[in-house]
């Protein structure tokens, strides 16, 4: 079922007499539902609507695409600038948010047994277990599997690429029947039936009016995809494999890198599948999805209605959005109404600052971090110099050959600064014929890179970091042998390179190993905070392995998912927060099967404020750059699901408490029952796990409020302590907190001060991290803080 001679579609877009005649996709957005009314009904009111601004009936019918009608009040049309601007100016209109398909982009094992949760072995398997506090660890997690019944009965909405639906990790063997709850479809499609769909995938829906819209009429070959919920690049199936795939003994990625069991964090889990993003036409060679906010928001509206208990996003914008502007955030909003937990990832933009998306406070937003599983080959260069690399491909050298920089074997021509990173076309294949080519990181696809030297003639690939890279080490299935190395190892090849008269290297394939330390490490990639829609919330809130995860894959793609690649892989290997954002919605399926009741919210709060803060060494989680990661990479903290389940106190915040929030950002008008006080409180103090105080420039008071869930441990006594950023004081009143009962709330203050005394310590502007906790004998409850000084 892989697709073949796809002819590349060309566009060309007319010069139009007026801008304002111009038609393109609008969504409107009202809010949430007035009165009951029935699904025509709304629609109804969503046409007259358009018809108010459209010549004709006709007219209005034919621009729109989706009436958002379950729970989020909205359409999207096909609307002039002028038309959308005169519906934009009516009251009831609360924004009116012009799609772009660039704005929304796909963020593109061992990772459970990593965080404690491997399944115990039941049919005679030789496993080699960790000894000590790892093996508590260990027992601990199995216990914790079998409280959640391994996810069974919560149901997970995946928004993505779709799903292949026969791997195995969607096998319904053994599985009961579908929860009465479920109230969504089997939607067919292009290679897709309602056989399909099992036990475990219980529902399957596709949206392309959108991306139609934007692109011209679908077709298979043009679009290089399925009209249907097939997915047909891998992504879709990694998340949803990643998060509630089934247990599948034997997998690995070509042809036995990272041989185990594949496992999703919630195996019993029921799936939805909601494609909502589709492959990038006439682009063979770049890698990713294009994701149309109208037909994202349609998922959402129908995942809401179907009665799914957690959405997974690995999607978000390339530049953050206002949450009025932003389609994911009005969704997970109405999603978080119906207790709907919703999880999203942070982004691929790090390590710059301030790039994070998917930033609103009632969405849970998903770094990326590493795990202990390395794929360790060797280099071996011609002065004795051996170092570790890491390679995934499956191409193999037998013996030294000349070693060259990519910079001097470039055909002229080629940017000065891009002489050195193989990019497509620009090596001269006299001059790389039969040689191993250093290639450097920056410009170009890692892969492309690969590609090219296998173009020129080149037997073997050097991959090397920049120093933005930092030693984050990406394996990718290359097309020639490769090793990709570190700045540092760099500067010792090409050191080599310029002394020796005649250079030679010979890579050695790599080999899967485990518990390699220290781990986890902050990806570089990984997008940072601070939250530049609104810095009083910190962000990101936690962070999940993101990086060379092992899951299911689509049988019409290739595993370097490039157009000239004919392989055919079960499993992946894939790298991304894309990748560690289900992670963390396969640990929300389990909370949600232990504690059905918790919130939103509350659920949130257990993850943060139970995050481990070190490393398998015992120390501080580290940054790229070798220092100890801050909140704006790691958030609270690696997520820790087990501890999850008891984490003693939970911040926990309304849907109401959200509306209230929005206030302070001008985000209102949303709930009809709802209105804004005449006094908005500043958004810092949203109960949230977390501080996050930009400019401060006097003693601020932030509010917060804990509820006691503590594990039938109805008595018990909290006590408050901090570890102050430079600069500031953080003190509680009171410091002191006793519980009788489950349930009970206790409010406290935190009173952040400027230390006069250490006012020229830090510089204006400049964030300094703290954290604050309240501990029992059985608890740590703990939460970072972010300030800037004014």
């Amino acid at each position: 079922m892989k697709l073949t001679s796809l002819v590349p579609l060309l566009f060309l877009v007319p010069l139009l007499a007026s801008c304002s005649e111009q038609k393109q996709v609008y969504i409107v957005y009202f809010g949430e539902h007035k009165g009951d009314k029935a699904l025509h009904e709304i629609e109804e009111h969503h046409q007259s609507y358009l018809h108010s601004v459209k010549e004709s009936e006709e007219g209005a019918k034919s621009s729109l695409l989706y009436s958002y009608k379950h729970s989020i009040n909205g359409f999207a049309a096909e609307l002039t600038p002028d038309e959308a601007s005169k519906l934009e100016k009516l009251e009831e209109v609360i924004s009116v948010i012009e799609s772009h398909p660039r704005k929304y982009e796909t963020h593109t094992t061992r990772s459970w047994e990593f965080v404690g949760l491997e399944e115990e072995e039941t049919d005679g398997d030789e496993v080699q277990r960790p000894k000590n506090d790892v093996d508590d660890r260990f027992r601990v997690g199995r216990k914790f599997l079998k409280q959640a019944k391994h996810g069974d009965g919560i149901i997970v909405g995946v928004l993505d690429s779709g799903v292949w639906p026969e791997s195995k990790s969607f096998s319904d063997k053994g599985m009961g029947p579908v929860p009465e709850s479920w109230k969504g479809i089997c939607q067919t499609g292009i290679a897709f039936n309602s056989s399909h769909c099992n036990r475990k995938i219980i529902g399957a829906r596709y949206y392309v009016k959108g991306y139609e819209k934007y692109y011209g009429a679908f077709n298979v070959t043009a679009n290089r995809d399925f009209l249907s919920p097939r997915d047909p690049d891998g992504h879709g199936s990694h998340t949803a494999s990643t998060a509630v795939g089934r247990r599948v003994k034997g997998a690995s990625a070509l042809g036995g890198f990272a041989m185990g069991s594949a496992s999703g964090g919630a195996p019993l889990a029921r799936l939805a599948v909601y494609k909502a993003c589709w492959a990038k036409p006439n682009q063979e060679k770049v890698d990713g999805n294009v994701c149309l906010q109208e037909d994202m928001l349609a998922a959402i509206d129908d995942a809401i209605g179907d009665g799914v208990h957690v959405i997974s996003v690995s999607i978000g914008t390339t530049d953050p959005l206002p949450y009025s502007q932003d389609g994911i955030a009005i969704g997970a909003l109405h999603a978080v109404k119906r207790n709907i937990v919703v999880a999203a990832s942070a982004g691929n933009s790090g390590p710059k600052p301030g790039t994070l998306s998917n930033p609103a406070p009632w969405i849970i937003t998903v770094g990326a971090s590493t795990l202990d599983r390395v794929f360790v080959g060797g280099l071996v260069l011609g002065n004795g110099y051996t170092v570790k690399t890491e390679s995934i491909t499956a191409f193999k050298m037998d013996k030294f050959a000349p070693l060259v920089y990519a910079a001097n074997v470039a055909v002229p021509g080629i940017a000065l600064n891009n002489t050195s990173q193989c990019l497509p076309n620009s090596l001269k294949p006299e001059l790389v014929n039969g040689k191993v080519v250093l290639c450097l990181r920056g410009a170009g696809s890692r892969i492309g890179k690969g590609m090219e030297v296998k173009r020129a003639g080149g037997v073997g690939m050097i991959l090397g970091n920049s120093l933005a890279n930092g030693n984050e080490i990406p394996s990718d299935s290359h097309f020639v042998a490769t090793a990709a190395v570190t700045p540092t190892v760099v500067e010792k090849i090409l050191d080599y390179i310029k002394t020796d008269k005649n250079p030679i290297a010979f890579i050695k394939p790599g080999t899967t190993v485990y518990k390699n330390q220290p781990a986890p490490l902050m990806t570089g990639f990984s997008s940072r905070g601070p939250n530049v829609v609104d810095p009083n919330i910190l962000k990101p809130d936690i962070t999940a392995p993101g990086l060379n995860i092992l899951a299911a894959w689509s049988g019409a793609d290739s595993p370097s998912k490039l157009w000239v690649d004919q392989r055919v892989a079960d499993y992946n290997i894939y790298t991304g927060t894309s990748m560690s954002c289900p992670h963390v919605s396969g640990a929300i399926a389990l909370l949600k099967a232990i504690h059905p009741k918790w919130s939103s919210a509350a659920i949130r709060s257990a993850l943060m404020t139970t995050a481990w803060m070190t490393n398998d060494e015992k120390k501080p989680i580290q940054d790229i750059s070798g220092l100890p990661a801050n909140p704006f990479a790691l958030g609270s903290g690696h997520f820790r699901p087990t501890k999850a389940a008891d984490p003693g106190l939970v911040y926990d915040a309304s849907y109401r408490a959200y509306l209230l929030y929005g206030c302070s950002v001008g985000f209102t008008n949303i709930d009809p029952t709802f209105k804004c006080p005449s006094k908005i409180p500043p958004g810092y103090n949203l109960n949230y796990p977390s501080i996050s105080i930009p400019n401060l420039n006097r003693t601020v008071t932030v509010k917060r409020t804990v509820t006691n869930v503590g594990n039938g441990n109805s008595t018990s006594t909290y006590i408050f302590s901090a570890r102050s950023p430079l600069g500031v004081s953080v003190k509680a009143k009171p410091s002191v907190l006793s519980f009788n009962r489950i349930g009970q709330k206790k409010r406290f203050k935190i009173m952040v001060t400027i230390r006069k005394d250490k006012m020229n310590v830090t510089e204006k502007g400049q964030y300094q991290f703290g954290w604050f906790s309240w501990t029992d004998k059985y608890h740590v409850v703990r939460s970072p803080i972010a300030i800037s000084l004014a």
